[in-house]
């Protein structure tokens, strides 16, 4: 590529941000790593790594968890919230709704507002927005598409339709979707029935400067994902998912960030990746390490796994005012009203939490969240 097609990470976001580059497609920038002014960094290091598509959409954007009240309300003001929790502690980004339980057992007018209450909660802001618009089929995704269009967030993310059976009936979901939305798209690639293939992927990449970003959790993953990136610049930015319990390997073949419901240790999330894209790999693997920490609590606290017992630390962190979630029903199905749970501690989980959270204080933002 020639060096006038080039620019540094630091210029094109400024440009972004300010409205003068437009995206196209295949443009390619290199240059350092992107860091928060309000998130402890250690020393940058020279990368000559290729950055692709939009350098606001990599990083960690980790998925928020859906608050309720003591009724079985979504309760808007600690989703809201929750929101600049996140943004406080410095992350790239933030996505909702696209967890399980916030796609099937949310109606479609607590979607709708719940995206609004975001937008406007977000404007002005550091941290990226990134609003989910799927659906069981096109028409129904269209109209999450052309709500969340006028609400101009920064990015969307967009799962496979839900009754869709071939690569032709996804594309064709798709490309309806490009025709509505002027942003960048990340693709989900699982969603329980038919997933994208890497072609697929790669086609979609090719037709749109917004399209190319992938949440990749197709097995066989790791496969899929050196293919993913290999196919740069068609296709922009790969981001590990499934929880993030491989997340430091699959970026030494090159993913771009992280999507999981773990919202609540976005500020963790970030000492990790900007340990990492810095060269500080001690430091990178120390904090990932006591991350899993966390996660493996699921072998000695049974519980939904991406909710559960991290509801206890969001009440820790100051942003949730309980452990409410709402459930599915026999066989994992959706029922007809919502089934409230409340998630039960005893006393030794709390201990046991308690201390794992005391490992992450290094690696976490100095001070306390007080939703100034």
């Amino acid at each position: 590529m020639q060096d006038t097609h080039k620019m540094t990470r630091r210029r094109m976001l400024e440009a972004f941000m300010a409205g003068t580059l437009g995206m196209v497609a295949g443009e390619t920038i290199s240059g350092q790593s992107q860091t928060r002014a309000d998130s402890p960094q250690p020393a940058p290091l020279p990368t000559d790594k290729e950055i692709t598509g939009d350098p606001r959409v990599r990083g960690p954007f980790p998925i928020l968890s859906t608050p309720y009240t003591e009724s079985g309300d979504v309760d808007y003001e600690v989703l809201a919230k929750s929101a600049r929790f996140v943004d406080w502690c410095g992350c790239s980004g933030m996505i909702w709704p696209q967890s399980g339980d916030s796609i099937d057992l949310l109606t479609m007018d607590e979607k709708l507002k719940g995206m609004e209450v975001l937008a406007q909660t977000m404007k002005g802001r550091k941290t990226a927005l990134c609003l989910g618009v799927q659906g069981k089929t096109i028409d129904e995704m269209l109209v999450y598409a052309r709500h969340v269009e006028k609400l101009e967030p920064t990015a969307i993310i967009s799962r496979p339709m839900g009754n869709a059976k071939t690569d032709d009936e996804l594309r064709d979901y798709w490309h309806a979707l490009m025709e509505v939305v002027h942003r960048p798209v990340i693709i989900q690639t699982a969603a329980g029935g038919c997933n994208p293939s890497v072609q697929l992927l790669k086609d979609l990449g090719a037709e749109s400067p917004y399209f190319g970003y992938v949440k990749e959790e197709t097995k066989p993953i790791m496969q899929r994902m050196k293919e993913l990136v290999a196919a740069k610049p068609v296709i922009k930015c790969v981001f590990s998912a499934m929880g993030g319990f491989a997340w430091l390997h699959q970026c030494r073949i090159g993913t771009e960030g992280l999507i999981t419901e773990r919202a609540v240790y976005a500020d963790l999330l970030m000492k990790i990746w900007n340990s990492y894209e810095c060269g500080d790999l001690t430091t990178a693997s120390d904090a990932f390490g006591k991350f899993l920490l966390m996660l493996n609590l699921r072998e000695t606290i049974p519980c939904q796994e991406l909710r559960g017992y991290h509801l206890y630390v969001w009440q820790k962190r100051g942003v949730f005012k309980n452990r409410l979630s709402r459930e599915y029903g026999p066989g994992n199905s959706i029922p007809e009203k919502p089934i409230i749970a409340n998630m039960e501690l005893s006393q030794e989980s709390m201990d046991e939490i308690d201390m794992r959270f005391e490992t992450l204080k290094p690696f976490l933002k100095e001070g306390t969240f007080t939703d100034d």
